[in-house]
């Protein structure tokens, strides 16, 4: 398939699937604490999933991204946050992420969104636009890992804080 596989947004049905996939991609990570599939679970029942793509290949959903909504200095005032994301393993490094993200990231837009946020490696979010100059703050993570896009408007400047699925255990 030369153009990947197709980005489209969650489905009723996919749920199990995207539990699947997210433990799978992220069992062997050293900086999961394996709540992500939890989390995913926890976002879409609370109401906090924003938006939800799946990438699928042959009929079978083979990444996922979910966006939901953020506040800074606990003031909601149209920004999002990314994650998790997922690929299956033997698919990472191959550009399907980043395609979830541009695809995410344009949606939001449309939205009217001012921006998004995470926390993540510089070096795999760079290629997607997102940025850290220190102003944006996450529970003592190390500045550069607090990263943003600003869609209009100024930079985000505060403490970044997720919805309360975050806060989940791992299953």
């Amino acid at each position: 398939m030369a153009d990947g596989p197709r980005i489209r947004p969650e489905r009723p049905g996919d749920e199990d699937a995207i539990h699947d996939l997210t433990a799978r991609a992220f069992e062997t990570m050293p900086f999961s604490s394996g709540t992500e599939p939890a989390i995913i679970r926890a976002l879409r029942t609370s109401g906090d999933l924003v938006l939800s793509l799946v990438a699928e290949q042959d009929g079978a959903i083979v990444g996922h991204v979910a966006f939901s909504s953020i506040t800074i200095d606990d003031t909601w005032d149209h920004w999002f946050g990314l994650g998790p994301i997922s690929v299956l393993p033997e698919l990472q490094r191959q550009g399907i992420g980043k395609r979830m993200i541009q695809e995410g990231l344009e949606r939001l837009k449309q939205r009217g969104a001012k921006g998004c946020a995470l926390v993540g490696a510089p070096e795999v979010y760079r290629s997607s636009s997102f940025t850290s100059d220190g102003s944006l703050r996450y529970a003592g993570v190390d500045p550069k890992y607090v990263q943003w896009v600003v869609f209009h408007g100024d930079a985000p400047e505060g403490e970044l804080t997720f919805a309360p699925a975050f806060d989940v255990k791992a299953e």
